[in-house]
């Protein structure tokens, strides 16, 4: 019998561990006699030969589904190219220490790529292994599915708190605070910021101006519209993807740190914003930073999200049960109206390291808000309440009792 190794990797979500959920529960009723190691840390764990045994643990997968971060750890790793056999043979003789014949890996882009390369270097080796990924991001840019588990609850987080911000800031207008400026996260597409129109509807604006990197920022547009807002509204409210761009396609804000995979560390844009605005007028403002907020919030989690979390972690399960390897679970759009979904299966060389971004037909012709066809993509995505379990008023969330390998 085959065993089992999953880890999570990169920015983790309110939902991620409802995949584990679904994963393991999978593996348990179909392939009973599997042992399940889990990375500590990502893979970075199983590279380190610091795994967790879960038939270890006493209490109940279930406490999975109500807990935000990663259960386990998280990663942010960059692995070598498949060239680099030293390497390869070494990760590859931990797993046969435990006798994996079965990898999961559940991220983003990145982690794709991760899997992608654990998949070509098994049929390198010769190492019979059936590596699936398990979507899993917060920017809702994985190519191919239709959405990513984990975007839904973080729009449904921003769409919340920038409507009631709004509402706080219109209380106050007339003789306090104008501009209300809200950084979200998205590096290269602008996705969580295009769910800010969610706080809208046919009757209010809540959200007056969204700005994503899809849209080269132009300076002067943007200060006109929040003049003709204050104008109009008596308050401008703005929510801004951390990876805007100028319109020579750089970063508005960026610094010379780099992560493990490249990638520029990004930040400070609401204030930066915010200088701009005072510079031109004399508004009073205020920013704020959504941050781990927007990702770790489980207290607002979408319903949706938390199904489509579980199902891509069951099928994760069978495709490796079937033998696929390189693949990854996909969501497939039936319908908005009524919202229907499917999971099917996509091969990883599609999904690692591409991108998908807000399409232009989502964003209005002045660039700063979303139409009616992307709020008829975006919210069937956030609908649905799953409260965890309170305990003294604040959400109570119970770790698994974790054991690490004696191997």
């Amino acid at each position: 019998m085959k065993n089992v190794f999953y880890a999570q990797s990169g920015g983790v979500t309110s939902v991620i561990n409802s995949s584990a959920f679904g994963l393991f529960s999978e593996l348990k009723d179909k392939a009973p006699g599997s042992d399940i190691y889990v990375g500590r840390n990502g893979i970075v764990g199983l590279i380190e030969n610091e795994v967790y045994d879960l038939s270890k643990s006493t209490r109940p997968l279930e406490l999975l589904l109500e807990s935000p971060g990663g259960m386990f750890g998280s990663c942010r790793y960059k692995l070598p190219d498949i060239e680099e056999e030293e390497f390869y043979q070494d990760l590859f003789e931990n797993l046969e220490k435990y006798s994996i014949g079965h990898f999961f890996y559940n991220g983003g882009n990145d982690s794709a790529d991760t899997c992608l390369k654990i998949s070509e270097a098994a049929k390198k080796l010769n190492y019979p292994l059936s590596a699936i990924a398990i979507p899993k991001t917060i920017d809702n840019d994985l190519a191919v599915t239709d959405n990513s588990p984990g975007f839904g609850s973080a729009a449904k987080y921003v769409a919340t708190s920038v409507k009631e911000a709004s509402l706080d800031v219109k209380s106050m207008c007339d003789t306090s605070t104008k501009v209300f400026i809200l950084e979200v996260m998205g590096r290269h597409a602008g996705w969580i910021a295009a769910a800010a129109e969610l706080a809208n509807d046919d009757k209010n604006t809540y959200v007056h101006k969204i700005l994503i990197p899809e849209v080269p920022f132009d300076a002067d547009a943007f200060l006109d519209g929040v003049k003709r807002d204050v104008e109009e509204y008596g308050y401008s409210v703005i929510v801004a993807s951390e990876g805007l761009k100028d319109e020579d396609g750089e970063f508005y804000t960026a610094s010379n740190k780099k992560d493990s995979f490249g990638h520029s560390q990004l930040g400070g844009l609401a204030p930066k914003l915010a200088n701009l605005i005072s510079e031109r007028f004399e508004f009073k403002h205020h920013w704020a930073v959504s941050d781990y907020l927007q990702r770790s919030a489980r207290h607002i989690a979408s319903e949706t999200d938390i199904q489509q979390a579980i199902s891509v972690g069951r099928a994760a399960a069978n495709m490796a049960l079937d033998g696929k390897t390189g693949s990854m679970p996909i969501i497939c759009r039936e319908s908005n109206d009524p919202y229907e979904w499917s999971i099917k299966e996509a091969g990883l060389i599609h999904i690692a390291n591409k991108e998908k971004t807000v399409p232009l037909d989502f964003i209005s012709e002045d660039g700063f808000r979303i139409r009616k066809e992307g709020v008829e993509y975006l919210k069937p995505l956030i609908m649905g309440e799953s409260y965890p379990r309170y305990r003294d008023g604040v959400p109570y969330y119970e770790p698994l009792d974790l054991h690490l390998s004696e191997n």
